[in-house]
């Protein structure tokens, strides 16, 4: 069984509307409740786009040139008809979120008005009742979505009832649907697959990740299938060799290099003895999904057993072709991104932390999203694993850095925080008004940030 906190299991629907905000005090004051006006400020004109998850391809989160962090204010808020697990995407002045719903939204990023809403999928959701296990209900889309530049279209993967998945390119201008694929499961299972790794685009393909629900049941085994942007052509597939399960399901889903090399990380698989069978690992594919590297650490067997695998976290790609990789196990692994070694070919490894989703990367420090013990900033300068600092314990959604400060949610109380990235010291923090999905992660733009609550989207200005 996939060991992660417990998601919430009803979603709010509910109308577009608008909620107020409060300033945040200092750190050293305790925190306000969330009251008082909306701040009135306009953003700046100037924006950055928000393609992809954590910003780019190498998922590094990590955005430069943004205006200095200070105090915070919420700017606008957005109710949604469900919850908004991936990050929302940032296409010049418009806000695109996708919800469980299956409906995907444009919205207004200086107002959060709704400019155009759209069905993604010709079926419905997934109500918990039609799942074989899991804990999302309804079931829609829960994967980031990604923007494509040549062809000007947002991809995103809706669930349906029947366990099919459903490609959609939809126009972030006007919301039309310009073309629609299903992906049939690489494994052969479809009601035993969840989509839920955010979607990445390389060389005219976008990259879809597959794991389990949650509490692994059935015969699923972690996947990863290539569709062309065009929707014409062939789905390249690739299918973990082992048994069963080993799911790539990981909020931050594939992470490609400059090279083109496409990472994932594996859950645990159905072996516990020899011989090593695919399953708790980093893996590195072609771009046409041939594997050509894998790293499993040397105490495979007792994650798979006691499911304390490396699949809960994204591989962080470092500059100078190294990587990062942390998982459940509390190691923290680190990697030669050319050659991954094979079991236990690790260049270093330190204790970190349980890392559940994607992490950021600045030079050589990662900023670990951890389970209970708060964001860790570790550094690999040295050619060791050493943690420099631990933000709230709390705190443990999936990290963005920008205009000075690392930002990360408590998803549990729906506080923000603004740390300093040098010392992890809290400059800033702000409720949000909503109960946040796991594994959250902002998005940076201009002097905003979005983010994805269980109720639509919440954009802070101050950032």
């Amino acid at each position: 069984m996939r060991k992660r906190p417990v998601a919430w299991l009803v979603l709010a629907v509910g109308l577009a509307g608008c909620a107020s905000g409060t300033p945040s005090p200092p750190a050293s004051s305790p925190p306000a409740a969330p009251a008082g006006p909306t701040s009135t400020a306009s953003p700046p004109p100037a924006t950055a786009d928000w393609p992809t998850y954590h910003g780019n391809a190498q998922r590094t989160g990590t955005v430069a040139g943004l205006p200095p962090a200070g105090r915070l204010f919420i700017h606008w808020s957005r109710r949604l008809d469900g919850a908004v697990y991936g990050q929302p995407l940032i296409i010049g002045q418009t806000v695109i979120a996708a919800t469980e719903a299956n409906r995907v939204y444009g919205l207004s990023r200086a107002t959060g008005r709704v400019l155009w809403s759209v069905q993604a999928a010709g079926g419905r959701p997934v109500p918990l009742s039609e799942q074989p296990c899991g804990d999302l209900s309804p079931l829609g889309i829960t994967s980031t979505p990604v923007y494509d530049p040549a062809t000007r279209l947002v991809y995103v993967v809706a669930e349906t009832t029947g366990g099919q998945k459903v490609m959609a390119g939809i126009s972030p201008g006007t919301g039309q649907v310009a073309m629609r694929r299903v992906i049939p499961a690489p494994d052969g299972h479809p009601a035993y697959d969840q989509q839920r790794g955010a979607l990445a685009l390389a060389g005219g393909r976008i990259y879809v990740v597959f794991g389990g629900h949650f509490g692994d049941c059935g015969p699923y085994r972690g996947s990863v299938a290539a569709v062309p942007a065009t929707g014409r052509g062939p789905i390249l597939t690739y299918v973990i060799p082992t048994v069963k399960q080993a799911g790539i399901w990981a909020t931050g889903g594939p992470v490609v290099s400059p090279r083109g090399t496409i990472y994932v990380s594996s859950g645990n698989g159905a072996a516990v003895r020899p011989p090593y069978d695919g399953s708790d690992s980093v893996i590195a594919l072609t771009p046409q999904l041939r594997r050509i590297g894998v790293f499993a650490p040397q105490r495979w067997t007792e994650d798979n057993s006691g499911d304390l695998d490396l699949g809960s976290s994204s591989p962080a790609l470092l500059p100078g072709g190294r990587i990062l990789q942390v998982g459940k196990s509390q190691f923290g692994y680190l990697l030669n991104a050319h050659h991954l070694g094979g079991v236990g070919g690790q260049l270093a490894e330190g204790t970190v932390c349980a890392s559940f989703g994607g992490p950021a990367v600045s030079g050589s420090v990662v900023y670990v999203p951890c389970d209970g013990t708060g964001l860790s900033a570790v550094s690999v300068a040295s050619g060791r694993v050493q943690v420099l600092w631990r933000g709230p314990g709390t705190a443990g959604g999936s990290p963005v850095v920008g205009g000075g400060a690392v930002w990360v949610a408590d998803w549990n109380t729906g506080i923000l925080y603004e740390l300093n990235p040098a010392t992890g010291r809290t400059q800033y923090k702000v409720g949000l008004g909503s109960s946040l999905p796991h594994f959250v992660s902002p998005s940076l733009s201009g002097s905003l940030l979005l983010i994805g609550t269980l109720h639509g989207v919440v954009a802070v200005s101050g950032a």
